[in-house]
């Protein structure tokens, strides 16, 4: 069984800033999650943290392009590295972001691992919005957190598209987009391009563990999957303390079903969880449930040590006495 390396990538990079005098807080994602305990109860190994450089847009405008992109694509190339070096001690990659900006990390470490072993790798993208934006449908780009599925499959400006000459990380018909909302702005064009999809409504109608089941089987031509989730999939009167709570989404019980049913399969790579933002969780609720449902989803690769033994009560046995001889009678 692969046991399970924690890395936290606390980065906040590729969303907007709330206020003008406010940075995203979700990069205190990790932080929040293994206070609760989420490591100990994975029996999980901590892989670390990968420290991001600052949040600061600087005098970036709208029209500019994506907002840090040269800090970015630095920052998923280092990233790369360290999911890469976990794979190959054969454990299994959870990383803890963080905004969906982690996923080009992910993307690059998943293309690099497809070149090695001669096989393309896939994405399962869970998620509530399709983070689709690009420049061929939209007026102009800024967030990477919005524009993470675009990007990681070829769309958008060089320094993040093409990391490394490798454009795209994912093939389009390689991707399985899972839980986005019924009216997401770029569900047409997911579909002409020819990305698997299941969204929520269809999700929760066929089921959490037969949608996970399909999605898998759409990607049975891979040489492996990695496992993207956003937690803004679920529904935000469940779980609000996301950047974008969107109505619509699903439950935490088909998260951690969806989650046990992928990563049950050998040929899940690894994970990340992205998006939770403890600003806007000052009880730390929304981080105990996030704890519980991963945990639950995880389950398949929970390394449990061996119990140990008691030791035994009963007395031991006394040695029978030795026997009289014939020839000595004694």
């Amino acid at each position: 069984m692969r046991r399970i390396a924690v890395l936290d990538a606390p980065t906040n990079l590729g969303l907007r800033p709330p206020t003008e005098t406010s940075v995203p807080g979700c990069a205190k994602a990790p932080g929040a999650l293994r206070d609760r305990g989420l490591l100990t109860r994975l029996g999980a190994r901590d892989a670390g943290c990968l420290t991001p450089p600052r949040y600061d847009p600087g005098d970036w405008r709208p029209g500019d392009g994506v907002a840090h992109a040269v800090q970015i694509s630095g920052y998923s190339q280092r990233l790369a590295d360290r999911i890469g070096a976990i794979v190959d001690a054969g454990e299994f990659p959870l990383v803890l972001g963080g905004d969906c900006s982690v996923l080009l990390g992910s993307a690059v470490a998943m293309n690099r691992l497809g070149v090695e072993v001669g096989g393309r790798i896939g994405l399962i993208f869970v998620d509530g919005h399709s983070d689709f934006r690009h420049p061929g449908n939209a007026a102009y780009v800024g967030a990477a957190a919005g524009e993470d599925l675009a990007l990681v499959t070829g769309r958008g400006q060089i320094e993040l598209a093409g990391i490394e000459a490798r454009r795209p990380y994912f093939r389009d018909t390689d991707v399985v987009v899972l839980g986005i909302r019924e009216h997401d702005t770029y569900k047409l064009d997911l579909a002409a391009a020819g990305f698997s999809m299941r969204p929520a409504p269809a999700l929760r109608a066929a089921g959490a563990a037969p949608t996970a089941q399909w999605a898998a089987e759409q990607l049975r031509d891979c040489a492996g999957f990695w496992l993207h989730i956003d937690v803004d999939v679920l529904e935000p009167a469940l779980m609000p303390a996301v950047d974008a709570p969107e109505p619509g989404g699903i439950a935490f019980t088909e998260l951690e079903q969806l989650i046990h049913g992928l990563v049950s399969r050998p040929e899940c790579l690894g994970m990340e969880l992205t998006v939770y933002d403890p600003d806007h969780d000052p009880r730390g609720d929304y981080a105990q449930a996030i704890v519980d449902t991963v945990t639950g989803g995880l389950s398949p690769l929970i390394h449990k040590p061996e119990p140990k033994r008691p030791k035994s009560r009963v007395p031991a046995p006394r040695p029978a006495p030795e026997a009289k001889t014939a020839a000595t009678g004694i």
